[in-house]
């Protein structure tokens, strides 16, 4: 997985969400679609990518702030 192309991705979801007027709804919105729609190994790229400063601080802030206040709902459960 592309690290820097999941971030592109997630910034292109942000853009969509943060033209929303309430902001929660916006940063559930980001978290909902990625959970939803994004295989467990893309979730783990783009969390990781969370404590990385500098991949970090390419993601718009809705993502950066969804991820954060989501990343136990998106961080995809341990195999058994």
């Amino acid at each position: 997985m592309n690290q820097e192309h999941l971030i592109v991705m997630a910034n292109q979801i942000g853009a969509f969400f943060a033209s929303m007027p309430d902001h929660d709804e916006a940063l559930e919105g980001v978290a909902n679609h990625i959970r939803r729609f994004w295989e467990p190994r893309m979730r783990r790229v783009i969390l990781a990518a969370l404590d990385e400063p500098e991949a970090a601080a390419s993601m718009l802030p809705v993502v950066r702030e969804a991820l954060t206040k989501s990343r136990d709902a998106l961080t995809p459960a341990a195999a058994a």
